[in-house]
């Protein structure tokens, strides 16, 4: 090898494992942050031995004439580390916060789809409210309209994503995917990387899962009717059964990038249109909407700030408060709704088959 190469070959070598180094140091202190000892002091104390071996390491990577047997021994820890990585395993048997504490239930029989333990709270603060979890039949043969709706809580990058399914005796039956926590944890978007969640198929009345999040947390929500062929609504609907269904007899981790409630909407959908291309949207969530107009799968022939501005629901919303007409109150004036009359709506959200 020419002599002039070879510094810059080594070089090159060198910063390649520092690379490799620093991201290992990173992943594993986070993974033993979220996933460690319950005790607090252990949790640090590993965490400083694993850095202070990975600063020492790439030490020796730069100062030292051989740093190879330094990198095995902290190879080997890594595996280690992945090995113990790969034991933790989701489960649906926790101490689950209230509003996530049942899994979703479906049966089919033809036509009828019960749902078993559709959430109905009653909420009045984030921290006070009525528990109701109720049997739910609905008729596949009376659906008529599926509404995506974004839930914006941290920014206009970052919405959360729920379908609701409309039927024409005037119910609507919302599905999100969500984070399960256990009583007492607090969500973390850095955590949603680190296996510290589970994931929940919550299947809800509108007046619990969109009223908690416009009325009582203050997030601003936004309600788009989706232009699908009435097909195509019933393979939604039953794609969101199957999903409930997979995960009563399979829980699944939550992960912040791959495994959230906008990766799921998109992948129910591409199970109807194989086509649907990938897009920044999908991660950046807040900007769904815009995706979906792109895929005239929105209100047709409606520009797009006319379809937002008349789809954010907030006032209609909390002028509605818990009116049994809440689920029509809600689309008065969204592109592509029809307009009825709100004395009939939603009549029988509280009587079920």
């Amino acid at each position: 090898m020419d002599i002039r190469i070879q510094p810059l070959l080594m070089f090159c070598i060198h910063t390649v494992l520092s690379l490799l180094l620093m991201i290992a140091i990173i992943w594993g202190s986070f993974a033993l942050w979220f996933q460690g000892a319950q005790e607090l002091w252990v949790k640090v104390l590993l965490i400083g031995l694993w850095v202070v071996f990975g600063i020492f390491s790439l030490w020796r990577v730069w100062a030292a004439p051989s740093s190879w047997p330094t990198l095995a021994i902290f190879a080997g820890v890594l595996v280690a580390m992945l090995g113990w990585w790969s034991t933790i395993k989701p489960s649906n048997d926790r101490v689950w916060a209230d509003d996530v504490a049942y899994v979703l239930q479906p049966e089919v029989h033809a036509n009828l789809v019960t749902l078993n333990r559709v959430r109905n709270f009653n909420w009045r603060t984030t921290d006070d409210y009525d528990v109701r979890w109720e049997p739910r039949t609905y008729d596949l043969n009376q659906l008529e309209s599926a509404d995506l709706i974004l839930s914006y809580w941290m920014g206009p990058a970052v919405a959360h994503t729920l379908v609701s399914f409309g039927f024409k005796d005037g119910r609507h039956v919302v599905f999100s995917l969500e984070i399960r926590k256990e009583r007492g944890e607090k969500f973390s978007a850095i955590g949603g990387f680190f296996r510290q969640f589970e994931v929940v198929m919550i299947a809800a009345d509108e007046r619990d899962i969109v009223r908690v999040r416009s009325n009582v947390r203050g997030e601003q929500v936004y309600l788009y009717r989706l232009n699908v062929p009435q097909e195509d609504l019933r393979k939604m609907f039953l794609n969101y059964v199957d999903e409930a269904q997979s995960l009563v007899h399979t829980p699944t981790f939550y992960n912040t990038l791959t495994s959230n409630c906008t990766t799921i909407v998109y992948d129910l959908a591409r199970r109807i249109s194989p086509t649907l291309p990938l897009d920044y949207r999908l991660v950046l969530s807040g900007y769904l909407a815009e995706y979906a107009q792109d895929a005239k799968v929105l209100t047709p022939n409606v520009d797009f700030p006319t379809l937002k501005q008349r789809g954010f629901i907030n006032p209609r919303a909390i002028a509605a408060a818990n009116s049994p007409a809440f689920s029509e109150l809600i689309r008065q004036g969204v592109p592509g709704v029809p307009m009825t009359s709100v004395s009939s709506a939603n009549a029988t959200e509280d009587s079920q088959p």
